[in-house]
């Protein structure tokens, strides 16, 4: 039975607030979902007739060799389904992509314990929007103009430099739930709906853990499934007894855990999308990539090692950094209920930023982390001095990624803001490892959609 070909995308986030906060489920973080999205799309391998395959081809073909062939087992003891890289095609990389991998096998686990139709052979293909990466990559002469939004990058994957915007969350979100709709009955994968995308959100959290092979907080996978809202970390013990995919009863496990949505039971994450993190009308979220990027999982572990020697040093700064969070939420939600037309005053959100700054500089301090480096710092104080720029902050755990600035949403705000960009240069002066590379003007904005079902004429061109 031929499966239909389906395709979903999931946004990028950024973490505007409550960076290192999220780590701790007695705060919160304020989350802006992104219109730059990861696509997946799925369709039904082709073989000769009358051969039998157990293989399925993930392609992402922005990258040079970026291939990977698995085959597929059912274990034993209700173990779920094992996935293994096969090796020996001249096509395909030998690298291993542990997100791509791990995705798979919890996603196909799933997929069996709900539905017993045989899982049978598949084509994956992955692509990302531009603004993913910093590398400038080219249209390709071979594809077609109605496909601008997905450059060729025309280097290997590990080549290319991460602007900060989630994407390994956004894959593995969209991959999985591209997955299970490809496989399970249409049902299963409706992720129009609320109660859905928190299936889907749960066994997304479960596989992009194991696949980075720690409990993270998950705002990155929660904006991923559901699109901006303000949230609250899930206990990390909801997942630390599922195991590994072929260990006796995994297959149950994760079932269980995907399928629990009711807060009253294991999931006590806080997904709160009434208070939304949401642009107030006449504002506009804007990011600027530095071509740099950060070592996120070193910087935790120290700002983490900082916080256990110095508890009560780092107590009374994070809950500093939490009120700044409030402040700043209900700002937005103040002016957001200004009427229409009212003369735009801007002074409380300014106040409120360098705030929230001013915190963040002092954890960088006390810590010895770079969460608000130098080189950063002046950059955010250059932009904030144009006209129509409010403020700015480094959002998430801070460092070399991009930078994120609310301005007024109008055409010479951001005109003057790409023309400065363009002529910005870092002082001759800084020292090696305190640099960051050329100043871009991302193309992204903020959207409220999670993940969602995309018409796959969009990948023309890409598919073969």
């Amino acid at each position: 039975m031929e499966r239909p070909s389906v395709a979903f995308s999931a946004p990028g986030k950024v973490l505007l607030a409550g960076g290192y906060l999220v780590l701790d489920r007695d705060y919160t973080g304020f989350v802006f979902g992104l219109d730059a999205r990861i696509h997946v799309h799925v369709q039904t391998l082709q073989t000769s007739p009358g051969l039998t395959l157990s293989e399925i081809i993930v392609k992402s073909p922005q990258f040079r060799d970026a291939e990977w062939r698995y085959g597929y087992r059912e274990t034993e003891e209700n173990g779920g389904i094992e996935v293994t890289q096969l090796k020996g095609h001249s096509t395909s990389s030998q690298s291993r992509n542990r997100f791509v991998e791990t995705a798979l096998a919890y996603a196909l686990t799933y997929v069996s314990a709900v539905d017993s139709t045989r899982i049978g052979p598949a084509s994956i293909t992955i692509l990302a929007d531009r603004d993913y990466y910093s590398h400038s990559g080219s249209s390709g002469n071979d594809i077609p103009s109605t496909v601008d939004r997905f450059l060729d990058f025309n280097i290997p994957l590990h080549q290319a430099h991460k602007t900060g915007l989630g994407s390994s969350a956004a894959l593995v979100t969209a991959f999985i739930t591209a997955v299970v709709a490809h496989y399970a009955p249409l049902e299963v994968a409706d992720a129009s709906s609320m109660l859905e995308k928190l299936r889907l959100h749960n066994l997304a959290q479960a596989a992009h853990c194991a696949a980075q092979g720690k409990i993270g907080s998950g705002f990155d996978v929660a904006a991923a499934a559901c699109g901006s809202c303000t949230y609250k970390r899930f206990s990390p013990s909801i997942l630390e007894g599922l195991g590994d995919v072929g260990s006796k009863g995994f297959s149950t496990r994760l079932q269980s855990i995907v399928e629990d949505t009711d807060s009253s039971k294991k999931w006590d994450t806080v997904i709160d999308k009434k208070s939304a993190a949401t642009v107030p009308k006449g504002l506009r979220l804007v990011m600027c990539d530095v071509d740099c990027g950060s070592e996120t999982v070193g910087m935790v572990k120290n700002v983490l090692s900082w916080r256990k020697t110095k508890p009560e040093e780092s107590v009374l700064l994070w809950q500093t950094l939490q009120k700044g969070n409030e402040d700043l939420a209900l700002e937005f939600h103040n002016l957001a209920s200004k009427p229409a037309g009212q003369a735009e005053d801007y002074e409380g959100l300014r106040t409120v930023i360098l705030t929230i700054r001013s915190s963040i500089r002092e954890m960088s301090t006390k810590s010895g982390v770079p969460i608000e480096p130098e080189v950063q710092t002046k950059l955010i104080d250059a932009c904030c001095r144009l006209p129509g720029v409010v403020g700015g902050v480094v959002p998430g755990a801070g460092g070399y990624d991009a930078i994120v600035l609310l301005v007024e949403d109008k055409s010479t705000v951001i005109d003057g803001l790409h023309q400065f960009l363009d002529d910005y240069r870092v002082d001759a002066d800084q020292g090696h490892g305190d640099s960051i590379g050329k100043v871009r003007l991302l193309g992204v904005k903020q959207e409220d959609r999670g993940v969602q079902a995309e018409n796959s004429i969009i990948y023309d061109g890409w598919l073969k």
